[in-house]
């Protein structure tokens, strides 16, 4: 895995997850920075990412919700990125515990897929209204600055669930046929049918994880399974013994504690913790 190219791409999610949820301008147009050293690039918005959030049962109206998930970029280079964010929604999903299963709603045979992750999923479109095209039919006619067949797809939490699922739909229904794949803390996806399509579909992909991260080890197998390839994490070492991120559920997932423990391997710029997070 090329972790500066995994930091760059973290950098485009954690941009994402700052624009509040609620907050339904599209961004078109604006430039997101993705500066770490030697890959200090400027992507240009083409669109940004709207969807439902993630019903749970302590709050079945989020699941209505029409909010932001994240943008559609371009590279100087015109290679074109979709990064999408997470939820705080993720932990009351894995409070309710039901992980209940609906078959693969665009690739037949290709398994069953967690059915709150492909609700989501089948909501994403490039406008807040309901009239919009869906994400995946709007790619090939959105306004680029150049054609290009270079796609990558970056989501952490929630978003490496969608991330997922858009690249496979993708891989397989239009012409981007061999997009790259960098999630962070996703957790499984679908059934070990689904993974075994996706990963011969999609083998460029790279699933990072924090050892002691929670969401990536829901939902349990052996009804769900995770796409290759592992590259883990560890945030605590044993030699010396140190914790390189507090030791809390939450800290342990975050996107800015991925990005601080992927630059200490890097060896460049170090990314900060979030204050409440550092050990």
């Amino acid at each position: 895995m090329d972790l500066n190219r995994a930091i760059q791409l973290g950098l485009l999610v954690k941009a994402a997850e700052a624009v509040l949820p609620e907050n339904t301008a599209n961004a078109a147009g604006q430039t997101v920075a993705a500066m770490y050293d030697p890959n200090n690039v400027g992507y240009k918005v083409v669109s940004a990412i709207y969807g439902n959030d993630l019903a749970t049962d302590m709050n079945p109206d989020r699941g209505n919700q029409i909010v932001s998930f994240g943008f559609i970029l371009q590279a100087p280079n015109n290679d074109v990125v979709i990064a999408i964010r997470g939820t705080a929604g993720i932990w009351e999903w894995i409070h309710d515990g039901e992980f209940l299963a609906v078959k693969c709603p665009f690739l037949a045979g290709a398994g069953s897929t967690e059915d709150g992750f492909t609700a989501i999923y089948n909501s994403l479109r490039i406008g807040a209204a309901a009239t919009s095209s869906r994400l995946v039919d709007a790619l090939t006619a959105l306004p680029f600055n150049q054609a290009t067949n270079a796609l990558t797809i970056c989501g952490h939490s929630l978003g490496g669930a969608l991330a997922t699922l858009l690249a496979l739909d993708v891989a397989a229904n239009t012409n981007f046929k061999k997009p790259t794949v960098y999630t962070y803390a996703s957790p499984r996806t679908g059934d070990p049918l689904f993974v075994s399509t996706y990963n011969q579909v999609v083998p460029n992909t790279c699933r990072i994880a924090n050892r002691v991260d929670l969401v990536p080890k829901l939902p349990l197998p052996p009804l769900y399974d995770h796409a290759l390839d592992l590259y883990e994490l560890n945030s605590v070492t044993l030699v010396p013994p140190k914790f390189l991120v507090k030791f809390e559920v939450a800290c342990e997932h975050h996107m800015t504690s991925y990005l601080h423990l992927l630059s200490l391997l890097a060896g460049g710029t170090v990314q900060a913790l979030d204050d409440g997070c550092v050990p």
